[in-house]
C-alpha cells in the first residue's frame, strides 16, 4: 500500500504535463503531518552494514476514522460519527538494508499489549501508560499514530523510522489508480449475516478484480472469510497487498492526467505520515526504494499468536518474528546466514541516540545471577560465582555473584536498567561473547545484571547456541510472487 500511494502520487507529479509549482505545493499542504513516537522511550537505529546501508522501517497504519461525511458513508456505524478513531489496520512494512527483501508483519487489531505512555502534540495531554494490557487498536486514541509507534517500538524492540496513515476515504479514492486488484475467493460470498455484521463485499467464485468501494470491502472483510477472525482478515489483507505490488510492477498503467489529479487531491487528503514523510518528494524517493524489491523476495506474515478469551496476544514466535526483523534477516530464507559474533547489530533497547561508551572495564559493577534451572533440571550449583570469577579474571573486578535465588531463564542475558548504564551492559557482553540481542533494558534489575541461562551450565566460556532463523509456521508467510492464493469462504457466507 505504501508503494501504492507514493507510486501514484510520483507519477502524477513527476508525469502529467503542466503540474506545476503551485500545484505540487497545494498536494503538499493536503498531507496532514503528526510527530513520529508520542512515547517517551526510544529505540536506537540499526547499525549500518558493512556497505553503509541501514534497513528502512515503516508502519502502515489504517484508520477507522469516521469524522468526514465520506468516510462515515463508506464505515458505517453512524453512532460513532467523531469518535475516537482506531488503528483497525497495523502492519509494520521492512525494507532490508541492502534493499532485496521486503517483509511485512500485521498485528490483528484485538492484540493485548502495553500502550505506554504518550503526550498528544497538539495540547499537551499526558495518556498514562495503560494498566495492564489493552487491545492493541486503542493506541491511536492516545495522542495519534505516534502513540502506535510507540506501542509497536516497545513491544517489538524494532526502530521505526516513518509511518504513512490512511482512512478509508483514501482507500477508495486511489484504487481505481490501477485499474483494479485481483482477488481470489474459493467459493461465492457475501460478508453479511442476519444482525447486518459484515462488509458488503459479494463476489462469486474465482479470481475478480476490485477497486474503488469493493477493494475497502475487501480489506474490511471478516464475516465470511474463514473463521470469521480478525487474522482471517490480515491474510485477506496480504493477498490483496501482494497482488497490488504485482500489478503496479507489471502493468503500471494510470489513466489520465486529469484523473490522476484528482486521485492525487483525495489521496492526499486522506493521507498522515510523520515529517519525514510530509511532501510528495519524500513519498516518491521512498516509492523508488521500495520499488527495488521483486515480488518474490516479499513475504507477507501475522504476527504468531494465541486467544486470550475473544483477544490474542503475542507468543514466543511472535518474538522469534520480531528477532529476525532486528537482525534483518529476510523472511523468506534467501540470505546468506548472518555472521553474529562480533558483529553489531540494532539496538532493540528504549534509546534514542547511539549506547553510552561504557566505563573500564575495572569500573563496571556487573552483578551474577544463577538462572539456569529448568522445568526438569535444578539449577547448575556454582554457577553464579564460576561466572563472576571469569569476569574479575578478564578486568571486571567488580563482578559480584547473587546467590540470593535461582532464576529460570533459557538463554543468558545482560539486563541494565537505564540508558546511562548500555554500553556498560554490551561491554559485558562483548567480553563473553553473548550475543548483541541478548543485551536487554529491564526494571526488574537495578545495575548490569548477567544471568546465566540454561544454555551455558557448565564451564567458563560461553558457546553462543544457534540461531534458527526459519519463519516460524504460525506466523502464515505468503511469498509476494504467489498468484495462486484465494481466501476460504465460511460456508455460512455463501450464496
Amino acid at each position: 500500500m505504501l508503494k501504492w500511494f507514493a507510486a501514484v502520487l510520483a507519477l502524477l507529479i513527476f508525469g502529467a504535463a503542466g503540474a506545476g509549482y503551485l500545484y505540487y505545493r497545494q498536494l503538499n499542504d493536503n498531507i496532514k503531518k503528526d510527530p513520529l513516537n508520542l512515547g517517551d522511550s526510544k529505540v536506537a537505529a540499526p547499525t549500518p552494514n558493512a556497505a553503509g546501508q541501514t534497513p528502512l522501517n515503516i508502519l502502515l497504519i489504517g484508520s477507522d476514522a469516521r469524522d468526514s461525511e465520506e468516510n462515515q458513508q463508506l464505515g458505517g456505524a453512524r453512532e460513532t460519527f467523531g469518535s475516537t478513531p482506531l488503528a483497525d489496520v497495523q502492519m509494520l512494512v521492512h525494507l532490508s538494508a541492502d534493499r532485496s527483501n521486503m517483509s511485512v508483519i500485521s498485528m490483528p487489531r484485538d492484540t493485548l499489549v502495553h500502550i505506554p505512555q504518550c503526550t498528544d502534540p497538539d495540547d499537551g495531554t499526558v495518556y498514562p501508560a495503560s494498566n495492564g494490557r489493552t487491545m492493541a487498536n486503542q493506541s491511536l486514541g492516545h495522542g495519534g499514530p505516534g502513540c502506535t509507534v510507540a506501542t509497536w517500538q516497545e513491544l517489538t524492540g524494532v526502530h521505526i523510522d516513518h509511518f504513512v496513515m490512511v482512512d478509508f476515504a483514501g482507500v477508495v479514492s486511489m484504487a481505481d489508480a490501477v485499474g483494479g486488484v485481483p482477488v481470489c475467493v474459493d467459493a461465492n460470498i457475501h460478508s453479511r449475516d442476519s444482525q447486518g455484521h459484515g462488509s458488503g463485499l459479494k463476489l462469486p467464485e474465482g479470481t475478480h478484480p476490485v477497486k474503488g468501494e469493493q477493494a475497502l470491502q475487501w480489506l474490511r472483510t471478516r464475516y465470511g472469510f474463514e473463521d470469521g477472525s480478525d487474522l482471517a482478515r490480515a491474510k485477506a489483507q496480504h493477498m490483496y497487498m501482494n497482488s497490488l505490488a504485482r500489478q503496479l510492477r507489471e502493468n503500471a498503467t494510470l489513466s489520465s492526467p486529469n484523473n490522476l489529479r484528482r486521485l492525487a487531491e483525495k489521496a492526499t487528503e486522506a493521507l498522515t505520515v510523520d515529517p519525514g514523510l510530509d511532501t510528495v518528494k519524500k513519498l516518491y524517493d521512498l516509492s523508488a526504494e521500495l520499488r527495488k524489491v521483486k515480488p518474490e523476495r516479499i513475504t507477507m506474515t501475522t504476527m504468531p499468536n494465541r486467544y486470550v478469551g475473544a483477544r490474542v496476544e503475542p507468543t514466543e514466535d511472535a518474538e522469534k518474528l520480531f528477532r529476525l526483523v532486528r537482525e534483518d534477516i529476510a523472511l523468506d530464507g534467501r540470505d546468506a546466514k548472518p555472521v553474529r559474533d562480533g558483529e553489531k547489530k540494532a539496538s532493540a533497547e528504549p534509546s534514542d541516540v547511539p549506547a553510552d561508551e561504557p566505563a573500564d572495564d575495572a569500573g563496571i559493577a556487573v552483578q551474577v545471577r544463577n538462572g539456569t534451572r529448568t522445568d526438569t533440571l535444578a539449577a547448575a550449583p556454582g554457577r553464579t560465582a564460576t561466572v563472576a570469577g571469569v569476569l574479575r579474571e578478564k578486568g571486571f573486578t567488580q563482578a559480584s555473584a547473587d546467590t540470593t535465588s535461582a532464576l529460570s531463564e533459557e538463554r543468558t542475558v545482560v539486563r541494565y536498567p537505564s540508558a546511562d548504564l548500555e554500553g556498560d551492559a554490551r561491554r559485558v557482553a562483548e567480553a563473553l561473547g553473548i550475543p548483541a540481542d541478548a543485551v536487554e533494558r529491564s526494571t526488574d534489575v537495578s545495575g548490569v545484571t548477567l544471568v546465566v541461562g540454561a544454555d551455558w551450565r557448565e564451564g567458563t566460556e560461553y558457546a553462543a547456541p544457534e540461531e534458527d532463523d526459519s519463519v516460524p509456521e504460525s506466523a502464515q508467510a505468503l511469498n509476494g510472487a504467489d498468484d495462486k492464493a484465494c481466501m476460504h469462504v465460511n460456508p455460512a457466507f455463501t450464496w
